[in-house]
């Protein structure tokens, strides 16, 4: 697998994925700055420095060049160029062709379809042009919305890890979603 430098930006139905860039700073940090958005992130809540600081090491998360390494896009809006949100594809491993998803989302685009929209667009870019075998998620198990995306997405529970991570202070469970390639060209067909 040679690695993915997309052409930007993946154009879904309303949304512009595309890399970050510094003038994202604002946008970026009316959702880094939410408790309700982070919630469930791997981030705490951000002040402007701490989301600046942030965006500057996402600046080079454009392509995949090698295993382990995140691919972190910008969810803009088409309609007003404004970024409402994050999407995240991992090359997990080379030999067994794994990658994993995650998105964040600002409270004020939630429940319309728009990580539905870019989710997808990410899966199909793992799937169709990385040539991932199988890509997961995994979730917080008390983040109901997003195990239901997960599932809208065509993912399945493979499993439910019980306190197997100290996250923000507390043992935490986690459920594990997956989807393959085969079940990909299934349902996207």
């Amino acid at each position: 697998m040679p690695g993915l430098r997309p052409n930007y930006p993946l154009r879904t139905e309303r949304l512009d994925l595309r890399p970050h860039r510094m003038d994202d700073l604002d946008d970026l940090y009316a959702f880094h700055s939410r408790p309700e958005v982070v919630r469930y992130t791997p981030w705490p809540v951000r002040d402007r420095e701490q989301t600046r600081t942030a965006l500057e090491a996402k600046l080079a998360q454009d392509a995949l060049t090698e295993p382990g390494q995140w691919l972190v896009l910008a969810i803009e809006l088409r309609e007003t160029g404004t970024v409402i949100g994050e999407v995240l594809l991992k090359w997990a491993g080379e030999a067994d062709r794994q990658g994993e998803i995650g998105y964040a989302l600002h409270t004020d685009y939630q429940g319309k379809g728009y990580a539905f929209e870019a989710a997808r667009e990410i899966l199909r870019l793992g799937f169709e042009d990385l040539g991932l075998h199988r890509i997961c998620a995994i979730l917080d198990d008390r983040n109901g919305p997003s195990a239901l995306l997960l599932e809208r997405l065509g993912m399945r529970r493979e499993g439910h890890l019980l306190e197997c991570a100290f996250f923000k202070g507390e043992w935490a469970n986690e459920y594990i979603y997956a989807l393959r390639e085969d079940e990909w060209r299934t349902t996207s067909a």
